[in-house]
Order: structure tokens, then sequence, then C-alpha cells
């Protein structure tokens, strides 16, 4: 599949002039919180997720805290983002990894990232993004679903799609089109009814004339 650098550059400019300033809706305050956060926003709002968190990061800010905390209790404060259950399992086991393993802080590579437990290359890439200020793909429903309505990958497993991109897109554009494309996903390319006469990039999109 060629796409044509004047399509991308077109892609890019229009999305930076649409969503100029754009940053990870969840709430958080150290490394540590935005990795819990990102993980219990799996099949869960970000909206959902930063009602819960203040309660959460109040009693247990800390890997050290949390690695401590009682399951039930992490169940209950957590109950309304969905499959609490396997989430407060997760969260606990994570930060005891990232006490017992990494010292109590939250490391930087992938590979140590993503042996976490609940931690997948979305979660790692959000976090070396927004608290390491590294340049990555993140790879959600939505960035999924704009990369294949715009004809930039064909792929369906998140990874595929993120090392698609990473071939496509210049490296200081991965951080913000990974959010602008969420911005746009949740505004106007959204899954069902996606609202192509009013998108920034319906002049070019492929599939406009598909979702209508």
């Amino acid at each position: 599949m060629e796409i044509k650098a004047a399509y991308i550059k077109t892609i890019l400019l229009t999305l930076q002039g649409q969503y100029p300033v754009v940053k990870t809706q969840l709430t958080h305050k150290t490394p540590f919180q935005l990795l819990i956060a990102t993980i219990l926003s799996a099949q869960c709002t970000d909206i959902q997720v930063n009602r819960v968190t203040p309660v959460l990061f109040d009693r247990f800010p800390t890997p050290e805290k949390l690695a401590r905390a009682h399951l039930d209790e992490i169940k209950s404060i957590i109950f309304s983002t969905g499959f609490y259950n396997n989430k407060a399992k997760n969260i606990k086991a994570c930060a005891q990894e990232i006490q017992n393993v990494h010292g109590s802080i939250v490391p930087t590579s992938m590979t140590e990232l993503t042996h976490l437990p609940g931690v997948g290359r979305k979660t790692a890439n959000l976090v070396r993004s927004v608290s390491f200020g590294m340049d990555t793909i993140v790879v959600d429903t939505h960035v999924q679903r704009v990369s294949r309505r715009l004809g930039l990958s064909n792929n369906k497993h998140p990874a595929k799609v993120e090392f698609d991109l990473m071939e496509i897109i210049p490296k200081t554009s991965w951080n913000d089109l990974c959010l602008q494309m969420i911005y746009l996903g949740r505004e106007f390319c959204n899954a069902q009814r996606p609202k192509c006469g009013n998108c920034p990039l319906q002049e070019i999109c492929p599939s406009k004339k598909e979702t209508v």
C-alpha cells in the first residue's frame, strides 16, 4: 500500500489546525498514577476513570501503598470502571512488581513496562510519551478506526497498526497525531455514525462515502 507524502502532510496539517493543543484526558500527578489510570481505562471512558482515581490515589498514591492494599478495598473503589475483579488484581500486582523489581520507579523501556501485570503496548506507549517525553504511537480503538478509514493501515491488530503508522508518519508527529486521532474519533469519526459532513478531513478521506 503506497501512501503519498503529500497525503500524510495534509492529514497532519489539518489535524494540527483542528486540535492544536492535545493532552491525555486521564487525571494524574505521577507516572505511576498515569500507568494505573490507563490500566483502569480499558473498556471504560476517561471521564469515568477520572471519577474513580481521585479516591484511589488519595488512599494509595504510591506503588508501596497500593501494593499493600486489600483487594476488596481496591475493588470497591474501582467497581464502576468495569471488569473490576481483574483490574484490581492487575493494578495491585503491577504496584507490587514496580516496588519489588524496579525500586518503586516506573520503568521506561517497552520490555519492562509490558512485563508489568495489566500493561500492554498501548498503556506502555502512553506512559512513555506523556510521562517520559518519548516519541511513541498509542493505538486505541479510535486510532485504529481512524487509521483504517483514512487508508493508513489495513491491519486489525493494534501492534501492527502501530508499526504501520511508524513507517509513514514523521517521528516528531507521533505523539500529537495519536491524540488528535482520538479527539477526531470522539468528535466526528465514531464507530456507528461518523459525522463525515462536518469532519475536517472530509475532502480527502477515502472512506467518506462508505461511512455516511
